[in-house]
């Protein structure tokens, strides 16, 4: 009986993560903030692991390389856009980041602004973060699908995929996600780096693989794209690292300020050359199999084509990167209806223990997977769809980088009011389409955010109370989750 070559690597791959996950509840003690922030403990190492395996997840490798077939290598640069986005974090933002010493964003609405505030801030993460969990299963079911198609349909590969990144944080929450993420990325890159060389020589090298492909324009870093929406990628990627919970999270997991910093620097330098990896794959796709009826297809596709060995090595790395992306959100998602929906309901009432606080984490976890699982069902484009929710991340950013740096500007209603129009924005730019202008609608959301603050600086004359030492000095802990 021969052996299904990829099959057994995708099983040993699956092995590692439980045991990981199983190993990992030994240090996911304490309740709520044991499960879902690690008992801040994170080090920077894991910071970077847990920043990279966000940012490499389906849209970065299947949905690059979905663009990239037809579009060429300017579709990495949108991995270059989310380095981009870590490392300014990491030198502008990060230290501040964790001496704020909260749980979510909302949670910073909820305390120096308004209830409303931060309750229409969880409506609007758990969208942005809930799109972007549901192309998770999308992407591994087209890589499973590819990768072992006697075994899997569409759907069961997205079920498959969703049964393992939940797994991962049923077990063992914060910390199974990062130590998972660890063992995820040194897998991207091994699965990446083989699968491209392996197509690149098998297409007669670079030289040749130009050659085949008719236009100038699929080895330029911007034409194929274009510069107005590479830049729009740039804008939003950097605002989108300030204003997701999923990544800001990591920093308030930290151990302490100098993990939180070295580790988004490094993740940003871990995540800028895996786009381009995965655009060359495309692109090789687009020689061999031009008219795919689903472009998403291209990068597993060609791979099944290669060495058995290395095309299991290469599409294991696609899933690595599927589910490295997925269990930061999930556990996201987790901590916000815990922290700004659970918490406040129950003030006044009787405090869980830390089993119930666990039971509860682990119940919401199953809650918005579920959810994300139906979605996923209705998903189209990968990149088209990830960046119309990525940009309704602009009002977060703009109320974190005030609060941060500009307090004497903020009022009590700039976080409710900067939110209202930042979501207007983008409901007007997808239902009304007669209204649109330019690529893209973060080219619209920054200046009408931006406006609303200032003018809310001016005309509202209740001050937030953000005190002078806010982010500079650690202040009193959040003990909501606790």
């Amino acid at each position: 009986m021969s052996i299904n070559i990829p099959l057994l690597i995708v099983i040993i791959y699956i092995i590692m993560l439980y045991a990981i996950s199983w190993y990992s509840t030994k240090l996911s003690k304490g309740g709520a903030i044991g499960f879902l922030l690690a008992n801040r403990g994170l080090p920077a190492i894991i910071i970077a692991v847990m920043i990279a395996g966000l940012a490499i997840g389906g849209a970065s490798t299947v949905g690059v390389s979905e663009s990239s077939y037809t579009k060429g290598l300017s579709a990495g640069m949108y991995n270059a856009a989310w380095a981009a986005g870590a490392i300014v974090v990491g030198i502008v933002a990060a230290k501040r980041l964790r001496n704020m010493n909260l749980s979510t964003i909302p949670e910073l609405f909820g305390k120096f602004y308004t209830p409303s505030a931060r309750y229409l801030g969880v409506i609007g993460q758990l969208v942005i973060m809930l799109t972007i969990l549901a192309l998770q299963y999308v992407a591994g079911g087209a890589v499973l699908t590819a990768l072992l198609p006697e075994y899997f349909n569409f759907t069961s590969g997205m079920s498959v995929t969703a049964v393992v990144f939940v797994g991962i944080c049923l077990i063992g929450g914060y910390w199974a996600a990062g130590l998972s993420n660890f063992i995820n990325v040194i897998v991207i890159y091994l699965g990446l780096v083989i699968g491209c060389v392996s197509v690149v020589s098998s297409a007669g090298g670079l030289g040749a693989l130009s050659a085949a492909l008719p236009e100038a324009h699929w080895f330029s870093f911007v034409e194929g794209i274009g510069f107005p929406v590479v830049a729009g990628w740039f804008v939003v990627m950097i605002t989108q690292t300030f204003g997701v919970q999923a990544a800001v999270q990591t920093s308030f997991a930290a151990k302490d300020s100098k993990s939180a910093r070295n580790g988004f620097i490094i993740g940003g330098l871990i995540i800028l050359p895996v786009g381009f990896i995965a655009a060359l794959i495309g692109m090789g796709a687009a020689v061999k199999y031009p008219g795919l009826e689903r472009a998403a297809l291209a990068l597993p596709t060609i791979m099944m084509d290669q060495n058995p060995v290395v095309s299991g090595l290469t599409l294991a790395g696609l899933w690595a990167a599927d589910v490295s992306t997925a269990v930061g959100l999930l556990l996201g998602c987790a901590t916000m209806i815990m922290q700004d929906v659970i918490a406040p309901l129950r003030r006044g009432r009787k405090t869980w223990d830390n089993k119930k606080e666990m039971f509860m984490s682990r119940v919401m976890v199953l809650i918005v997977a579920a959810v994300t699982f139906l979605m996923a069902l209705q998903v189209r484009s990968i990149l088209g769809t990830i960046m119309i929710g990525l940009s309704l991340t602009t009002a977060y950013t703009m109320i974190l980088l005030a609060s941060l740096f500009f307090p004497q500007w903020c009022r009590r209603s700039s976080a409710i009011w900067c939110l209202i129009v930042g979501l207007g924005v983008i409901l007007i730019w997808q239902f009304v389409p007669s209204l649109r202008f330019g690529p893209q609608v973060i080219y619209i959301a920054w200046p009408a955010v931006l406006i609303t603050f200032f003018l809310v600086a001016v005309l509202d004359k209740n001050k937030s109370p953000i005190p002078e030492n806010w982010a500079r000095d650690r202040i009193e802990e959040s003990t909501d989750l606790r």
